[in-house]
């Protein structure tokens, strides 16, 4: 049986577990450290820091974080906003499209009226800026109740119902783990 030695010059990637603990490191004092220090000045540059130079980097660490964690409900934010920026029209249209069946989440999620492209595309940037400067349970429940009435726009204009329905559905549970990170957040628990 070969010893220990042998591995030990065998090349690897990285470990999942470090890349895990990293990407909740870092999740934590983006949010934490920021409203924590209670100092606006840092707020605001993790916030310029974030729209400067984006989250795609620090995204991926992440990816695999469960949906009960801070980094998961990061994730989950991270992927809304990035879909609406690269689709504000196609997020606009489901946005009119489920806001007359969801009147109440649409008042929750905040989008002006009427939800034109730029307007969703600002609704998501605020929503990813509250998490530093913001009450980050509120935060999680707006995002939750914006993809809820995206949920019920994309199943209302049905371009693909078996598709359509199936990405709803995923909408719908993403909607109910930010809805649940909220609920850990409020008891102190998300972390």
């Amino acid at each position: 049986m070969p010893g220990a030695a042998a591995f030990a010059d065998l090349p690897g990637g990285k470990d999942p577990a470090s890349s895990t603990e990293t990407g909740a490191r870092v999740a934590s004092l983006l949010v934490r450290g920021a409203r924590d220090g209670g100092d606006a000045e840092v707020a605001e540059r993790v916030v310029r820091l974030v729209s400067d130079q984006g989250l795609d980097e620090l995204a991926q660490l992440w990816a695999g974080a469960p949906a009960d964690s801070l980094a998961g409900a990061l994730w989950r934010l991270y992927l809304l906003q990035t879909w609406v920026h690269r689709d504000p029209a196609g997020a606009s249209a489901e946005f009119a499209a489920g806001r007359v069946r969801t009147p109440v989440h649409e008042v929750v999620a905040g989008v002006v009226d009427p939800p034109g492209p730029a307007e969703v595309r600002q609704l998501t940037d605020t929503v990813l800026r509250g998490v530093v400067v913001a009450d980050l349970a509120v935060t999680l429940e707006r995002a939750a109740a914006f993809v809820r009435v995206i949920a019920a726009g994309r199943v209302e204009l049905e371009e693909d119902p078996p598709r359509s329905t199936e990405t709803a559905a995923r909408l719908v549970s993403t909607a109910e783990q930010l809805e649940a990170a909220a609920d850990l957040e409020r008891m102190g628990q998300l972390s």
